[in-house]
């Protein structure tokens, strides 16, 4: 399985992301909020995690599935979405073999948050490109992705070229493998989608002294 098993350990033993980023939000919302039936828009999370964006999705009516390699994180989904009453299609697989869980073009939208940028930068194109595969024609993707100069950056022990492990400072520590993503880089990366959208979002830290910067990308399947 492509993914860091780093993250077994951490679902198990901590205690975090139960609700979405406004920058998920805001990108169902002005794409999908509008639909007549929410219900008729799928919805994929790659790298679900404990189901943070999973719940959220499906309180908002939409049908949402979530993958992900860990699978206490798949179980801890689960218990919440039950406790609420909640339902949504949740699998423990491979991201970089979306193509054996899913037909092509089943997708309306597939939504990445800080999971692709846990991986090595081969692993990450293919993943890209099974996301492509598994949207309908004109769905969109949607990306939070690591950027070059965050805070953690040239702390740890560099595999290759933008890729850390044993970062030691910053909220990255313990976090396993990080990819750092110049700006070519992303452009590249999601090179076969059109109305390539690249903002980016910062959070300072330790009283300004670090800077914590995420690249936001959406883009269409033509």
């Amino acid at each position: 399985m492509t993914w860091d098993p780093i993250w077994e350990e951490i679902f198990r033993t901590h205690e975090w992301g139960k609700y979405p980023p406004e920058e998920l939000i805001r990108f169902i919302a002005r794409n999908y909020y509008r639909a007549p039936d929410h219900k008729a828009v799928r919805v994929l999370e790659v790298g679900c995690g404990a189901g943070a964006n999973i719940w959220y999705l499906a309180r908002e009516g939409f049908s949402a599935t979530g993958v992900d390699g860990s699978t206490t994180a798949i179980e801890r989904a689960g218990r919440r979405l039950a406790a609420e009453r909640l339902s949504a299609d949740l699998r423990v697989g491979d991201i970089a073999e979306l193509g054996a869980l899913f037909a092509p073009a089943t997708f309306d939208a597939v939504i990445d948050v800080a999971c692709l940028w846990c991986n090595r930068s081969a692993a990450i194109q293919t993943m890209v490109n099974q996301i492509y595969t598994v949207l309908k024609p004109g769905g969109r993707v949607f990306s939070m992705l690591l950027a070059t100069g965050s805070y953690g950056e040239g702390t740890g022990t560099e595999i290759e070229p933008g890729t850390l492990v044993d970062i030691q400072e910053g909220p990255l520590r313990g976090r396993g493998l990080n990819h750092f993503f110049s700006l070519d880089e992303v452009r590249r990366v999601f090179g076969a989608f059109s109305d390539l959208k690249i903002e980016y979002t910062d959070r300072s830290m330790d009283g300004q002294q670090h800077v914590f910067r995420l690249w936001v990308v959406e883009g269409v399947k033509g």
